[in-house]
This record gives structure tokens, C-alpha cells and sequence, in this order.
């Protein structure tokens, strides 16, 4: 069967890139930015009907969330036309679309955590464009009538390239003290556990195709923190894998996103409930749990501190 990764020079994809290497009865296409230009919908189309591919996987995303503010004309090729044309392709020649949204699509005014179908209201560019990508996703597969589609929306993603957690740790090598915003909760997801169980949740024991709802779905692991919360998780996690850092958990100070103004708003909640896939995942459960920190489902959605931990000892081994 026939694959293509679009976005595969990113976290998420190297992370597909590791999963698919093993499925050996799976042609798999990596597209990076230099061979496609995701703004050019011809560009997109071609590669796709070159490809022939059963199973589209867009991993490709405009995420400069600060940068979109003033550049939104290419947040919004990235992130709502080109998996517009994705979609498309899709639902006329009986494909399955996985694409991936973020939490950004809320506005964090809700005091719990978030559902697939409540109202979304984006506070910026990134989100907006998001949002739109989404609903041209649902659209394009309404009027095909053939294929299916799942959005994963996921949230401060870790992986192999620059994030949050190699931030702290190269800060932590330089500085003393820090200053780190405690009042905006969500959830850190590992760009392998993300890849590994959207291709549980689209193939099957032979790596083939397999039926499910289409739709949206919440793909986080369980827990919730901030972004403090994960700082100095992250520097426990370094001392314990034996990195030598200046700074010291304690040392990491809370602060309000008040007291650190960025060009573009972010959701003060966007903790998001995951009881929808957990549904389809983990369907011989006869008491499924709706409990967004039950760990009492397995290893299919671990708590984020456990990832967290193994990655930052794993980079401690490099």
C-alpha cells in the first residue's frame, strides 16, 4: 500500500518516519517543504496523484505562532488550503486523510477540559488558520462522499527538533534563574506516542486500512500541567538522567502570561478531553473511563511525566 508523509523534516514526521521504516509492505513517500511547496495547491495535487497513496498523512504545519500574526497569508496556505486539497484528493479517490490541529482552536475561557464538538473561537492567526484547515477538511469529505478523515488535535508537541523541553535544558546549562509562565494549562504530547497511535488508530495487524468514525479527535496523554509545571519537570528529569545544569528546579520561577507579553494570544485552558479515542482505541474495555488522568487504560495513553522523563534521558545519552 502506498503512503505519503507530508511535513516529514518535522518532529512528527521523523517520528512517522521511524514507525512506517517498519511496516515493510508499505511504499511510503516523505515530502519535505524543498520537494512540495505546500502554498502551491497544484504542487500538492501532482505529488499526490504521483504518489498514489491510500493513506495521506500531513505533518506539515505553519506553527510560528508569533510570526503568524504578521504573516498570516502563508499560515493560511499551510494550515487550511493545502489540507483543503489534501482532503480533496482524498474523498474523490477513496483515501484516508490524517491531519493534525491543536488546542489553539479554543479560546481557554472554559474552566474544564474541552470536547471534540464544543465551540471552537481561535484567540489568534495560528489558531484561526487552524480552525479553518479543519472545517475545509470536513467539507471537502461531506461533498466526496468516498474516503475518511481524522483530525487529531494535540498540543505542545515534543519530538526530534526544537521545542519547549530542549529550550529549558540549554537555558538551564546557561542561567541561574529563570522565569517561566504558571497560568497557561495544558498537556506536553510526544511526537512518537502521537504517530504511534494515529497509525493504530487508521492500519490494521497487515498494515493495511482499517475502518473508523470520521471525525475529530483529541489525541493527548493523560495529566495536565503548565508551562512551569513541564519546566521544572523537565530539570528534575535532567538532574535524574545526570546532565550538569546551573539552574536548579527551585530556582525556576512562576509567573503569569501577563507578565510575559507575546504578539500573539494564547489560550489560558486548552486542556482536551480524550474519551473519543480512547473509545476507539481500547473498545474491549467494558467500563471505558472518562476520566482525563485515569491511567487505569494501559500504556496507550501514559501520563505525559513518564514521556517527559524518557525523553529528556534520552537526550541526556546523545
Amino acid at each position: 500500500m502506498n503512503v505519503i508523509v507530508f511535513g516529514a523534516a518535522g518532529q512528527l514526521g521523523k517520528a512517522f518516519h521511524r514507525l512506517l521504516n517498519e511496516h515493510q509492505n508499505l511504499v511510503v513517500h516523505y515530502v519535505t517543504r524543498t520537494e512540495c511547496d505546500l502554498s502551491n495547491s497544484n504542487a500538492i495535487t501532482r505529488i499526490l496523484k504521483e504518489s498514489q497513496a491510500k493513506l495521506i498523512i500531513n505533518a506539515a504545519a505553519y506553527t510560528a505562532v508569533d510570526q503568524s500574526e504578521t504573516e498570516s497569508e502563508s499560515a493560511y496556505a499551510v494550515n487550511a488550503q493545502a489540507p483543503e486539497v489534501m482532503a480533496q484528493y482524498a474523498a474523490q479517490n477513496d483515501a484516508t486523510l490524517l491531519h493534525y490541529s491543536t488546542d489553539y482552536v479554543f479560546d481557554g475561557k472554559q474552566s474544564g477540559f474541552y470536547l471534540e464538538n464544543e465551540v471552537c473561537n481561535p484567540l489568534g492567526v495560528y489558531g484561526k488558520s487552524k480552525r479553518a484547515g479543519e472545517l475545509a477538511i470536513q467539507k471537502a469529505f461531506e461533498i466526496g462522499k468516498a474516503g475518511q478523515y481524522a483530525i487529531l488535535r494535540t498540543s505542545w508537541v515534543y519530538g526530534d527538533g526544537s521545542n519547549f523541553i530542549r529550550t529549558i535544558l540549554r537555558l538551564a546549562k546557561e542561567r541561574e534563574e529563570l522565569k517561566v509562565i504558571n497560568d497557561q494549562y495544558c498537556v506536553p504530547t510526544s511526537a512518537a506516542w502521537l504517530a504511534c497511535i494515529s497509525l493504530e488508530l487508521v492500519l490494521d495487524a497487515h498494515s493495511q486500512i482499517k475502518p473508523f468514525p470520521s471525525g475529530t479527535y483529541h489525541a493527548v496523554p493523560a495529566g495536565e500541567t503548565t508551562w512551569y509545571g513541564l519546566a521544572t519537570q523537565v530539570l528534575h528529569s535532567a538532574i535524574e538522567a545526570g546532565m550538569v545544569l546551573k539552574l536548579k528546579p527551585e530556582a525556576v520561577e512562576p509567573i503569569p502570561a501577563i507578565e510575559y507579553p507575546l504578539p500573539a494570544p494564547r489560550p489560558q485552558n486548552s486542556r482536551m478531553a480524550t474519551q473519543k479515542l480512547r473509545s476507539i482505541l481500547l473498545p474491549m474495555r467494558e467500563n471505558p473511563s472518562n476520566s482525563y488522568n485515569d491511567e487505569s487504560q494501559g500504556n496507550t495513553f501514559p501520563e505525559w511525566r513518564k514521556m517527559v522523563q524518557k525523553y529528556v534521558s534520552d537526550l541526556s545519552a546523545k
